[in-house]
């Protein structure tokens, strides 16, 4: 049975974090917003779910996925699940907590690339807070970025299996994002980020690492990967760019 995954139609977003990992895997899954599942298709089917008072603990937002009777929300929660049986998940227990620490840090990443554009309300349009926007924008470049990337950076360079992997000594799905967050933020803030292999050197060979595995290739080349635009997470407004050393 496949795998069923739950996002908005036409988004990278926080789902293509999910769809990195079942792409690498070769696994078995629908995109039900933009096909057909045991609930239908399109973005009713997901709003049916959502609003379901059927299930005993409905999703509060997507991305979900159902496996069966298992329906799973939130991104690293579905991560967690989906890494053991994908293969992409540590051997040793004790570092899948590990893994479920680093992927919940990237997502903290992640909501501060949301608020560089969207700082007052999400309610509220770009262009009612463009101002704010600004700020928030240049202090995440100048002082929230990097100090994220510097962790990182150092998490890698301490891994006790060497350099090549997040944790561990083989592929996991927080390598795979680790791509995804480096990635949306070369398209975000490409003046930024335009040094960001002289600073982040390890970051940077395991971005271009993800990015020429074969699987991982074949679905970067293909229609299934969304490409960026400035309704998703990553958004490249260019007034919110500024370059750095």
């Amino acid at each position: 049975m496949s795998f069923e995954l739950y996002y908005w139609d036409g988004l990278q977003g926080r789902g293509e974090f999910v769809r990195l990992a079942l792409e690498e895997a070769r696994a078995d899954y629908i995109e039900v917003v933009r096909g057909k599942s045991s609930e239908g298709g399109g973005t009713g089917a997901m709003m049916a779910v959502l609003d379901s008072k059927d299930e005993a603990c409905p999703p509060f937002a997507p991305p979900f996925l159902r496996d069966g009777d298992l329906l799973i929300p939130q991104t690293a929660n579905i991560l967690f699940y989906l890494g053991p049986k994908l293969g992409l998940a540590p051997a040793d227990e004790n570092l899948r907590y590990v893994a479920n620490g680093l992927q919940l840090t990237i997502a903290d990443v992640v909501t501060e690339v949301h608020d560089t554009h969207h700082p007052l309300a999400s309610g509220l349009y770009y262009e009612d807070q463009k101002d704010a926007a600004k700020i928030r924008a240049h202090d995440f470049i100048d002082t929230r970025m990097p100090k994220f990337m510097r962790y990182f950076e150092r998490v890698l360079k301490q891994n006790p299996a060497g350099d090549q992997h997040m944790v561990g000594d083989a592929l996991s799905y927080v390598d795979l994002s680790m791509f995804q967050l480096i990635d949306g933020l070369h398209y975000a803030f490409p003046r930024a980020t335009k040094h960001f292999g002289e600073h982040y050197p390890r970051l940077a060979a395991l971005h271009d690492a993800v990015a020429e595995r074969p699987n991982l290739s074949a679905y970067l080349a293909s229609p299934r990967r969304l490409a960026y635009n400035e309704t998703g997470i990553f958004r490249h407004y260019p007034e919110l760019d500024k370059a750095t050393r």
